[in-house]
């Protein structure tokens, strides 16, 4: 089906930082909590691989009032936007619905300190025709409720054939709970995630996605 509106995740979706970036920060996000972190722990964590991040904190003995703060105070955005990337099939992705004249929203779980530093010097900001970033007061992904918030800012409502695109189960999540589609794009594969992510379109890359679904 042809969608009148995109939706899509920020992080892992669009963008994706350079790995040494990951395992900078965590060497400081461990001098600041007193412990180490392995290549393997970072990466789980960075990406959300095998479930919730709150339950992969709790097996690892992290209190994430103490995680979370510390891992923002390691991160600076200049050196993380210095650091990402656009993946090239969301590029393509973006330029062929800029070619049908689709909106575009972007909901994102990255901070708006760092995120709005990335878009803002990876010239993607007036690729976007709303964006906002998931907190407390608004909810997180897969709570509806920021991607209701997106759709506000768009201008369109759940009347319309809408769809979100993200990396993680989180994004489908959010989108089914909002009632839109959901597209699934695997950047790890299913046995690094260690799970088989289910939605509506699941590709390897945008590319992937038949030409119908922009209504071109």
């Amino acid at each position: 089906m042809a969608y009148d509106f995109w939706l899509l995740d920020l992080d892992g979706t669009i963008v994706d930082v350079e790995p040494q970036y990951r395992y900078d920060v965590f060497e400081e996000v461990g001098d600041r909590l007193g412990r180490e972190f392995t290549d393997e722990e970072v990466e789980t964590l960075w990406h959300g691989l095998g479930g919730p991040r709150s339950e992969k904190l709790a097996a690892l003995g992290l209190d994430p009032g103490r995680f979370w703060p510390a891992l923002h105070e390691a991160e600076d955005p200049g050196a993380r936007a210095e650091a990402t990337y656009i993946h090239d099939d969301a590029a393509a992705l973006l330029d062929e619905l800029d070619r049908a004249g689709r909106p575009v929203g972007v909901v994102t779980h990255c901070a708006p300190f760092l995120a709005d530093r990335v878009v803002d010097d990876l010239d993607l900001r007036s690729r976007f025709d709303a964006f906002v970033t998931c907190s407390d007061d608004l909810g997180w992904k897969p709570d509806p409720e920021p991607v209701h918030h997106t759709m506000q800012r768009l201008g369109v409502d759940a009347e319309g054939a809408g769809v979100l695109a993200g990396d993680g189960p989180s994004d489908v999540g959010a989108a089914w709970n909002a009632g839109l589609d959901a597209v699934h794009v695997e950047r790890h594969g299913p046995d690094r995630r260690g799970q088989c992510v289910l939605a509506d379109h699941r590709v390897e890359q945008f590319t992937d996605l038949d030409e119908t679904v922009f209504g071109v």
